[in-house]
């Protein structure tokens, strides 16, 4: 069976796509609870006659095309919310709420929309389902989590045969690009409490400063991370708050340090566990002082189905051409919490890139920052491709 123009179909609904891409920008909402966002969703679902389910302990939307013909489910992802990041790009349609889109989530719910669109126009031939996931909370809210406890991969009535999310990242315009295996590093949070015995600051000598102990683990923490652990199955420890007295002449009782781990293996994320709270007490101990260690598991290392993620290069490269498809020779230390899909449903995790035509991409600023800008045009090819996984995954099934 032919696979329908996408690409030209989203060509003519980019406008529309654009706009709503832009009225998300400028109401940027965080975590969990984004009514209006949805609401918006809601709005641009309405026309498409799918059938709806909202989450209950998050803004969520999850939406199930029927196709016409019988067939599996296939689950693609948008994730709706933002970042709390003064926004410094500029843009006429620039976010003054204090919060902002640094991550191009709302590249992601516009381009989902635009999927829906795409294959809700096809359905009488579709051969199966196909599940839109709307997600609030992704930047460090498991939101993903949160859907699939309330039901997301029964929302069809069947499991899901495949999953697809792309994401958008600064880099040559309209490029994608992705990995077999771990295509994103897993996210954990570490906090040490050094405990020692405050006092006045002119007088270090009647205390128990828990201060240069806590900064000798900070330090301690490096090497560790770079000659603990093996180079071909990496970590990144990157220490980032330090909190200490609120007096600049007071020593004080306690010293804390915060630092995000990335990991590539559950093996690796192990060994940090257990291994890193061991030093610092050890460190603390020998200057008379304790430290406590909490390892906050968070999402884990996002891993990619090696043959879906096989079929879905091939089918792009089918679709876009082979120069706009690439495969990222290593993983990205960043981390997704798609990775809760994937671990129950094979599928693989893209990126595409969207720096503005005719910019430098290799100087461009990147996700997080307040001065990010991402091209909307790529829209069409980001609804496009969306579909295109969808429909050629439930097509070479039936062919079976």
């Amino acid at each position: 069976m032919s696979i329908p123009d996408f690409a030209a179909e989203a060509t003519a609904i980019l406008p529309e796509l654009q706009a709503l891409r832009r009225e998300l920008h400028r109401d940027p909402e965080l975590g969990l609870h984004l009514p209006e966002s949805q609401r918006r969703v809601l709005r641009a679902l309405e026309p498409l006659g799918l059938e709806i389910a909202l989450g209950e302990r998050l803004s969520s939307v999850v939406a199930v095309l029927r196709g016409g013909r019988p067939g599996p489910t296939v689950l693609l992802r948008g994730d709706m919310d933002a970042l709390p990041v003064v926004e410094e790009t500029g843009l006429d349609f620039a976010s003054d709420t204090g919060n902002m889109h640094a991550c191009g989530h709302d590249l992601h719910t516009a381009g989902l929309v635009g999927a829906a669109r795409l294959l809700a126009a096809h359905r009488d031939r579709l051969a199966g389902d196909v599940v839109f996931m709307f997600q609030p909370g992704e930047e460090g809210h498991g939101g993903a989590k949160i859907m699939l406890e309330e039901g997301l991969l029964e929302a069809s009535g069947r499991m899901p045969v495949a999953a697809y999310a792309i994401h958008v990242a600064p880099g040559p315009f309209g490029v994608f690009a992705t990995r077999s295996g771990a295509a994103a590093s897993g996210s954990n949070e570490l906090t040490i409490t050094v405990r020692g015995r405050g006092g006045h600051g002119s007088q270090p000598h009647q205390v128990l400063d828990p201060v240069p102990v806590a900064a000798e683990i900070m330090l301690a923490l490096q090497t560790f991370a770079t000659r603990r652990f093996d180079v071909f199955d990496p970590i990144v420890l990157s220490v980032t708050q330090l909190e200490g007295s609120d007096a600049v002449n007071v020593i004080p009782e306690t010293a804390t340090l915060h630092a995000t781990v990335r990991t590539l293996s559950a093996a690796s994320r192990q060994r940090v566990a257990e291994e890193a709270p061991r030093l610092a007490e050890h460190i603390a101990a020998a200057h008379g002082l304790t430290a406590d260690a909490v390892f906050d598991e968070q999402y884990p290392v996002t891993l990619n189905d090696p043959d879906a993620t096989e079929e879905a290069l091939a089918w792009l490269g089918e679709a876009f051409g082979e120069a706009r498809v690439q495969r990222m020779p290593t993983p990205s230390m960043g981390s997704e919490d798609f990775s809760y899909v994937l671990d129950e449903v094979p599928g693989t995790f893209l990126m595409l890139a969207t720096s503005p035509a005719g910019s430098d991409h290799a100087r461009a600023e990147f996700n997080h920052s307040p001065r990010v800008i991402f091209d909307d045009a790529v829209l069409g090819d980001q609804a496009a491709a969306l579909a295109t996984l969808a429909w050629r995954k439930l097509d070479s099934l039936e062919a079976r």
